[in-house]
């Protein structure tokens, strides 16, 4: 048994892996992680630039995707769904066993229509339809655009993960669009899942930048602070919205929670630890998705215990502190969520570019 299995076994959190390539599952790497105890699949436009930019194992199948449309946006679709179905074969033994609670693979839709709330249902609809799997998730940004799309989706009984989510304000809005969706929907509830993912690291890289701004022994001490409190008050969030009246009338129908996901759990700043995001955070009906790295590092010095809710009353404190001092939570999540949306429009064009660049040479 591994740190991850006990993560699991012992504490409810569930650890998925945040990449996914076709080298991964041609070699049998994403296999082996599910044998360590890795329950999951995330993936975005960042993940799938990188795979497949980074060799030739797309080579044969977008030379024949090329020749028989002509399209590169269409070609590009067809082997990132091809990637995700592979690895929803290697994940279904993990969603049988978990009685659908794990084993998913994650899906996001285009980042061009973060903002275009038609498109997003349209685009997460597709996806579900073409791939008409149970344990696909469709990845929707949480924008002010992306919250009905996400009710809509789960109001038709389709599973979501809500991502880039930066703020607990945000974090509400989002608990909301699935609680009226699951009442909504009439079909089996208990068929019905859902993450929100809530980003974790980047919020210290944008509040230390804001502190380092600022100066001063009281600012400076914060760094690195943000972003913990800030998911440990998300997760006594979560608690309390799943509880109550409204909640168990939902759970008598056999409604899931929406677990909370921490994503963005690698450590950009070399000067803490590297499982600052992961040792923390750590308690039942969590997920937390790790790159590559951020897994070996766990599996040879994670600590297994539950952290998640300890040290609540200080996260609320750190919070009020950060506002004294100036910096605006607020504000910081409108940047980090603009950030995010225009960094994965980047990857998408990019890749889009090489892609085209690629169709041109073959065509000659």
């Amino acid at each position: 048994m591994t740190r991850l299995h006990e993560l699991h076994d012992i504490q409810g959190q569930s650890p998925w892996i945040d990449n996914l390539t076709r080298r991964m599952l041609l070699s049998g790497t994403l296999a082996r992680h599910v044998e360590q105890g890795i329950r999951g699949v995330t993936s975005n436009p960042t993940i799938f630039q990188k795979a497949i930019s980074g060799g030739s194992y797309y080579d044969e199948q977008f030379r024949a995707l090329i020749a028989r449309s002509g399209s590169v946006e269409d070609s590009y679709w067809e082997m990132v769904i091809q990637d995700v179905q592979d690895a929803l074969r290697v994940l279904r033994p993990t969603y049988d066993a978990s009685g659908g609670r794990d084993g998913f693979v994650s899906l996001e839709v285009a980042p061009a229509i973060a903002y275009d709330t038609q498109a997003t249902i349209e685009a997460a609809r597709y996806f579900h339809e073409r791939i008409a799997e149970p344990n696909l998730f469709v990845k929707i940004p949480a924008t002010s655009e992306g919250i009905p799309a996400i009710q809509a989706m789960v109001s038709e009984g389709r599973n979501i993960n809500i991502t880039l989510i930066f703020s607990l304000s945000r974090y509400e809005e989002v608990v909301e669009a699935y609680l009226s969706g699951l009442e909504a929907f009439d079909g089996d509830l208990a068929r019905v899942a859902s993450v929100a993912s809530f980003f974790v690291s980047r919020v210290d890289t944008e509040v230390d930048r804001r502190l380092e701004a600022i100066g001063g022994e009281e600012a400076l001490a914060l760094r690195g602070k943000a972003a913990v409190a800030q998911a440990k008050i998300a997760y006594e969030t979560f608690r309390s919205r799943f509880a109550g009246e409204r909640w168990a009338a939902l759970e008598a129908r056999g409604a899931r929670v929406q677990r909370p996901l921490w994503a963005s759990t690698s450590t950009k700043n070399p000067a803490y630890p590297d499982l600052l995001y992961v040792d923390t955070l750590i308690g039942p009906d969590t997920v937390n998705t790790m790159p590559d790295k951020t897994i070996e590092a766990f599996l040879d010095h994670g600590t297994v215990a539950r952290t998640v809710d300890e040290g609540v009353e200080d996260a609320h404190a750190t919070l009020e502190r950060l506002a004294q001092l100036g910096i605006d939570i607020a504000d910081v999540a409108r940047t980090l969520e603009e950030e995010g949306g225009a960094a994965f429009s980047k990857s998408f064009d990019e890749l889009t570019q090489a892609l085209t660049d690629k169709a041109d040479d073959l065509s000659t």
